[in-house]
């Protein structure tokens, strides 16, 4: 088990996801990733929020209170960035069908303009369009893990290497949502998207 590895996400996600609002993770993947585009390299890990200075637009949801406003600028190197949520992949899909994809919009808060923007993304590359979906279990840490931002944090990359987990944070994790609530949503998953793969 890696206990050092975080996945990049805007805060505005990180905080739907902690709240139980969202169990999906939809990527197109980061231009360091290469044609490919996004995988999911780990199946457990930090959520490392991050302030990209559009996401409130491109959510349709109302921004909370205690995270990025629009027009706040990236963390600076020193700045204190608080880690709440650990995920843990369940599921995974690949969808290449437009109408699949969208009726995954009960799931997440993104707007549908980003999730068709991701959705298209491959076509710049030569490739047919598709997404990369995954179903997490989101976990709040015991306390929240505080580490300084550092340059090499920064970039449009997915995955990062932090120092491991805190003993007492990891010790005393606890699921934002139960087991019945979650097996509903990877039912309900399955029928849309068919079986993970």
């Amino acid at each position: 088990m890696n206990l050092s590895a975080a996945f990049k996400e805007w805060s505005l996600i990180c905080e739907a996801l902690g709240s139980g609002r969202q169990s999906l993770i939809l990527r197109k993947g980061g231009i360091r990733e290469g044609r490919g585009g996004f995988t999911f390299e780990h199946d457990q890990f930090a959520l490392f929020p991050t302030l990209f200075h559009e996401q409130a637009e491109r959510v349709r949801t109302a921004c909370p209170p205690d995270t990025q406003k629009p027009g706040q600028p990236d963390y600076q190197p020193g700045d204190e960035i608080k880690i709440k949520y650990w995920a843990q992949l369940d599921s995974t899909w690949t969808l290449t069908l437009w109408d699949t994809v969208s009726l995954l919009e009960p799931f997440h808060i993104w707007s549908s303009a980003t999730i068709r923007e991701r959705f298209d993304w491959a076509q710049s590359a030569g490739d047919p369009p598709a997404i990369r979906v995954a179903l997490v279990r989101i976990y709040r840490l015991g306390q929240t893990w505080r580490i300084n931002y550092r340059s090499e944090h920064g970039g449009c990359r997915s995955w990062l290497k932090l120092p491991p987990v805190p003993q007492p944070a990891w010790d005393e994790r606890k699921p934002v949502i139960d087991n019945g609530a979650f097996t509903d949503i990877k039912n309900s998953l399955q029928k849309i998207a068919g079986v993970p793969h």
